[in-house]
């Protein structure tokens, strides 16, 4: 089996295991533009709006300037903007700070990444043209606990509790210690169509088959403890 066939696998059994709507979506951080893949041509207003176009189906990669309109996500992907859209910055955060969004002192503690990539590649899990360094999962609450407890049982979760805004340093975070779960951040859920009743499930590359495979046992085991739940509230319920 070549990789690419591994990760179509990959993406079939959890989808189907998890009911996912949305397609899991692969993030790859290069060094060099990769061969083969579309550049991404046009405008998006933020760095997450690429996981909603991978999710939908298309492969392609970015450069640095790509992610300019989103200074957020500029910052968690260790993108230098010019000084033109570095005043953009300072405006945006200075909106922030005002409506009490953020608190100065919090933005050096968000996670960013080591190095700054010089194209990024999104794609859907099973149509990764390269072996993805992070792994997105836009899911309800439910399958999010599936997937945590997989992670937990392949021995990979990350320790860190729910990360909130901004969504897309659950990347670099993840990168750095292991699964995590993000609750999103209202401009990610505008600009991604993420669903009020859903949340994101983060993944390293590399450890996604672990996951996958885990998730085998962890549904067989809460389709068996559904069971006794329910025989029990039935039986012990009072009210």
């Amino acid at each position: 089996m070549n990789a690419a066939e591994n990760w179509r696998d990959l993406e079939k059994k959890i989808t189907a295991v998890l009911s996912l709507a949305k397609r899991p979506v692969a993030v790859t951080f290069l060094e060099h533009p990769p061969a083969d893949v579309q550049r991404f041509e046009g405008t998006e207003p933020s760095g997450c709006s690429f996981w909603r176009l991978a999710a939908e189906g298309r492969v392609f990669y970015t450069v640095p300037e790509n992610h300019f309109n989103c200074a957020v996500g500029a910052y968690t992907h260790k993108i230098s903007l010019s000084a033109e859209r570095e005043k953009e910055t300072e405006q945006t955060l200075k909106m922030m700070f005002d409506l009490g969004y953020v608190r100065p002192e919090e933005v050096p503690q968000i996670p960013r990444l080591a190095k700054t990539p010089k194209a990024i590649v999104y794609a859907p899990l099973g149509d990764a043209p390269v072996a993805p360094d992070v792994v997105l999962f836009a899911c309800k609450a439910s399958s999010a606990m599936l997937l945590n407890e997989a992670a937990s049982g392949a021995g990979v979760t990350s320790g860190a509790p729910a990360l909130g805004r901004p969504t897309c340093m659950a990347l670099p975070a993840s990168l750095q210690h292991g699964a995590i779960l993000s609750l999103g951040c209202i401009g990610n859920r505008v600009y991604t169509g993420l669903g009020e009743d859903e949340l994101y499930f983060v993944l390293r590359g590399k450890d996604v088959m672990a996951v996958a495979n885990a998730l085998t046992t962890i549904t067989n085991a809460n389709a068996a403890l559904n069971e006794y739940a329910r025989g029990r509230r039935s039986q012990l319920a009072t009210q």
